[in-house]
């Protein structure tokens, strides 16, 4: 099915189609290929606006993931009973925040990914609220990272990595 990936925010430049080829491809690692997917950039102001609302957090953050499918177990792929259903959810990437935060050595685009990856785990299931949820979220960004790397040449780290 479709990724759609808007770009809502006008602060950081967005080269869309290296970053949507990497988001396929990840998807494709995943076994999700056959949902829907939407992925948004926004900027500081807009995403701490939706995190405030919705985490109750007044601050600008990377990323904010709303599973289509709530309650999935970390990994499950959902089962749909209608076409409609074929949808895993939206992922707000803060592009501005993302690149105010990345370390000098690191590629923007490479970030970006990553923290879209982090992302669509959450759609899947996964969360880091303790230690033995993390591991388990970890491990699978670290997989799939490491596939995509073997695809693209790079060498990609889990955005959750040194968390507990």
């Amino acid at each position: 099915m479709s990724l759609v990936l808007r770009n809502l925010q006008r602060v950081v430049p967005i080269r869309r189609v290296p970053l949507r080829k990497k988001i396929e491809i990840v998807r494709s690692i995943l076994g999700v290929q056959k949902f829907d997917l939407g992925v948004i950039c926004v900027d500081n102001k807009n995403i701490q606006h939706i995190n405030r609302i919705y985490r109750e957090k007044n601050v600008p953050t990377d990323v904010l993931a709303f599973p289509f499918h709530e309650n999935l177990k970390a990994g499950e792929i959902p089962q749909p009973d209608l076409p409609d259903d074929y949808n895993l959810g939206d992922v707000f990437l803060g592009v501005e925040y993302i690149f105010q935060q990345r370390k000098e050595n690191e590629d923007y685009y490479d970030v970006l990914t990553v923290t879209a990856t982090h992302g669509l785990c959450h759609l899947l299931g996964f969360s880091h609220d303790t230690e033995a949820e993390w591991q388990k979220m970890f491990q699978k960004e670290k997989q799939v990272l490491e596939e995509l790397s073997r695809h693209t040449g790079t060498r990609l780290q889990p955005l959750s990595r040194g968390l507990f």
